[in-house]
């Protein structure tokens, strides 16, 4: 569809995100801290080895049989496993990155293998806490629902947590190269964990939305480069965030400022080199000391309509050095995914800028890829992710079912 009327950008909080505070806050009583399990920060499963042992993108360095939770007290028709796997960082260099594994218990009775989805998260927070592979083991990760509507499919997922989200060191939020390395080893991983049982040709998707469409982009772009044998016959990518540049000048001075100094954040952590933390001012060091554990439900409590001048001595972004960075993990204007895509977006979307979307859509078909677009009339971000479940789902079940995809470039 196309969109229609150009509304104003809206200004208050997501009614979505308001819901996922609200579900938040009523799920964790202090009975039910006190029985979690240890957070990542205290748990050894989450420190690599030092050294990396040798092995190749993808090898399994450590698992561990764990229960998944939907909600407290609501556990997920699924074995799961944690696992911490083997990568590569926006550099190319090893690093090791935890995530889940999930089979549905019931025996697979469709045609062919069981099919593999990736599943890429959206904006978890910095705070290692809030990697998925703890908030699905004590029932407070707010994508569970959608991990489960997957499961129920008969699907296997994989979670990823990404580089640095759960192990030791800052979060590299938003760093595509990294997010799509990290989504395309969890596949890897996934079916080199013996007790999963899950055969390197099973048919495999990726799906994600906001940051995780974002990864799902690049584990589209990168996977001929750096997964050639992945059999990846679909991915679904939403809210995309191809142009951090342009995402950039949406979010500076809106309601949701955080989320671009958290990009920031990742951006000095992934690229060390760059110039950052000594251009903070005094409140750009507090923010960094208050906001640095948060997880998403915190952060978005934050920073309303500042902008980084209010931050930083220089206009950071546009120096030649952070340009550069950015136009690295700027998606599209060079390889293009060889497998279908299902690219969609929220036509008045106050967080990522449809317009740069589209953008990454044109460039894309211009360079050949197989793209089914579509804009959702839901006025808001994360109540696109809601909308679009469902198409999702269907999507990834024709492509695994090899209907084809003539797409609507």
């Amino acid at each position: 569809m196309r969109p229609g009327r150009k509304g104003g950008r809206l200004l208050a909080a997501s009614l979505s995100t308001l819901l996922v505070t609200v579900l938040m806050m009523v799920f964790l009583p202090a009975s039910a801290e006190a029985a979690a399990p240890p957070r990542p920060q205290s748990d050894p499963f989450y420190r690599p080895p030092s050294p990396l042992p040798a092995g190749r993108p993808g090898d399994v360095i450590r698992s561990e049989a764990v229960t998944a939770w939907v909600l407290p007290l609501v556990p997920m028709n699924a074995r799961a496993w944690r696992v911490m796997y083997l990568s590569s960082d926006a550099k190319g260099r090893p690093n090791a990155v935890t995530g889940t594994v999930l089979v549905p218990r019931k025996a697979w009775n469709g045609p062919g293998k069981r099919p593999l989805v990736g599943y890429a998260i959206g904006t978890h927070g910095l705070g290692d806490h809030c990697a998925p592979s703890y908030g699905l083991r004590i029932g407070l990760d707010y994508e569970s629902v959608f991990i489960s509507a997957l499961l129920a499919r008969g699907w296997a997922v994989v979670v990823t947590d990404y580089e640095q989200l759960g192990t030791p060191g800052v979060h590299t939020y938003m760093v595509g190269r990294s997010q799509g390395h990290a989504v395309l080893d969890s596949l890897r991983a996934a079916t080199r964990l013996d007790a999963a049982g899950l055969p390197g040709d099973s048919p495999m998707g990726v799906a994600g939305y906001s940051q995780g469409g974002t990864s799902a982009g690049w584990a589209a772009q990168l996977k001929d480069e750096y997964a050639p044998e992945l059999p990846i016959k679909g991915v679904a990518a939403g809210g995309v965030a191809a142009d951090l540049s342009e995402v950039a000048e949406h979010l500076d001075g809106s309601l949701f400022f955080i989320l671009l100094g958290a990009a920031a954040v990742g951006f000095d952590a992934a690229y060390q080199e760059l110039p950052f933390t000594e251009h903070l001012n005094a409140a750009g060091r507090a923010l960094m000391e208050d906001a640095q554990d948060d997880c998403i439900v915190d952060a978005l409590t934050k920073a309303h309509f500042k902008r980084m001048s209010d931050y930083l001595d220089v206009d950071l972004l546009n120096t030649p050095e952070w340009q550069e960075k950015l136009r690295a993990n700027r998606l599209g204007g060079g390889a293009s995914p060889s497998m279908p895509v299902f690219q969609y977006h929220a036509i008045y979307d106050e967080m990522v800028d449809a317009s740069q979307a589209r953008t990454l859509r044109r460039e894309w078909c211009g360079a050949g890829t197989t793209l089914r677009w579509h804009e959702y009339l839901l006025p808001e971000h994360a109540l696109a992710a809601l909308g679009a479940a469902g198409d999702v789902q269907s999507w990834l079940a024709d492509r695994f079912a090899g209907r084809p995809e003539a797409g609507n470039c």
